[in-house]
């Protein structure tokens, strides 16, 4: 069963929470986190510290972790940020569209994580392992939330919704870009209990929907301490990473599309072709086609819009094989561009869906694209059956929005 625990959350006070939260260190480049360099409070001096030294300089040095722990310092000398003084649970509230999704904030277990209760999809990469490593080694903190997921659960969510009627949130802005959050600080010990012991008890295990770096450094940190013999009982706050866990049935992952440099040697004709032979194609116009079904594509080719479907044949019914991400891979992005690893090749670019078909085209029509490739989303519930099988899913497969902010609430170990 998953192990959570409350912990003495390093947050804003009220006055300066919108103005503190960033979208996630690693949604953002550092010329866009640049843009809120004078913003003194902006948790981007944190995140992306390197705005704040010259243009140029490594963003893996040294000096670029020790100004985050310098910045992330002076924003407690400041008093800007201030720690809780009992452990808390979380609530945090994302309002997008009219669509709004509610998890709890917490600590989950390093050991579930290593024992696979804790339940991944992706590989990692390493140097991308080593930036967080260095960070959470330099500040002493978790500053980015790792997004989960779990099946329902109607005893932990009774409590949740139960806090959310009778008490009014610490904070509750819509930041810049549309997106609501609202906070709420769960600091009463009856309750912080009864969360602790229905997650143990109703919950068997959780998902990482979005963070699978920030999850492995924190586990690689950990393992540190513990050789280091830091550990005593099991219980210290490094034994465990700042999640927010998310009811399965309140989540929507977007598609996350596909762009090619170029058709491998072939003209517009020929590669329309040799698509026939796996898709059954309709040629739909200038408008932007966006899948409506399973093994239904959009492409954009020259100055058009085309229907695929997927033949019979194309796929097979296990969790990886299934996927549209995968027919298109194997089918297209492989076997007829010579794309074979689409997590090294250049000739090939992904395209969140937050962005719209626009930019689909767009990339295409200034010559920056040869071809475009719209895709159906992958569901919450074949992420599931993929992390449950043990496989990992293909590269850039889901897109989740809203994005957390990082800033709300930092995990101290």
């Amino acid at each position: 069963m998953a192990k959570i625990t409350p912990f003495k959350g390093l947050r804003p006070k009220k006055e300066f929470a919108e103005q503190v939260a960033t979208l996630p260190y690693d949604v953002v480049s550092v010329a866009e986190a640049r843009e809120f360099k004078k913003d003194p409070y902006n948790f981007y001096h944190v995140t992306r510290s390197e705005i704040d030294l010259p243009e140029g300089v490594d963003v893996h040095s040294q000096q670029v972790y020790d100004k985050a722990d310098e910045n992330l310092e002076a924003m407690v000398e400041d008093k800007v940020l201030v720690q809780d003084p009992d452990p808390c649970y979380y609530i945090y509230e994302l309002v997008m569209d009219g669509r709004s999704q509610t998890g709890l904030v917490c600590g989950s277990s390093i050991d579930d994580y290593n024992n696979g209760i804790v339940k991944k999809h992706e590989f990692t990469r390493p140097e991308k392992e080593l930036d967080r490593i260095n960070h959470i080694t330099a500040t002493g903190a978790q500053t980015g939330i790792v997004f989960l997921a779990y099946h329902d659960c109607d005893s932990v969510q009774h409590i949740i919704d139960e806090w959310k009627a009778a008490h009014k949130p610490a904070y509750d802005f819509v930041a810049h870009d549309g997106i609501r959050h609202i906070f709420w600080v769960i600091d009463e010990y009856p309750k912080v209990a009864a969360i602790t012991h229905n997650f143990a008890q109703d919950v068997p295990c959780t998902y990482i929907a979005d963070g699978h770096h920030r999850a492995a450094s924190a586990a690689k940190v950990c393992k540190e301490m513990r050789d280091n013999g830091y550990s005593v009982d099991g219980d210290e706050s490094f034994n465990y990473f700042v999640t927010c866990i998310f009811p399965a049935s309140q989540l929507q992952i977007m598609d996350y599309n596909r762009v090619a440099k170029d058709l491998n040697g072939m003209i517009p004709e020929e590669f329309i072709q040799a698509l026939e032979k796996e898709f059954e194609i309709q040629r739909v116009g200038g408008e932007p086609y966006k899948p409506r079904q399973a093994h239904e594509f959009g492409m954009y080719l020259g100055d058009a819009w085309y229907r695929l479907v997927a033949k019979p044949g194309t796929f097979s019914d296990d969790p990886i094989g299934v996927l549209d991400v995968t027919i298109l891979q194997n089918n297209v992005l492989d076997k007829l561009l010579g794309i074979k690893d689409p997590r090294t090749d250049k000739r090939i670019d992904f395209v969140g869906g937050i962005r719209g078909m626009g930019a689909l085209q767009k990339k295409v029509d200034t010559k920056e694209a040869a071809v475009a490739f719209s895709l159906y989303p992958v569901t919450i519930m074949q992420l599931f059956a993929i992390a449950d099988s043990g496989n990992v899913m293909p590269p850039k497969s889901t897109w989740f929005e809203p994005k957390l902010r990082d800033g709300l609430v930092v995990y101290m170990i």
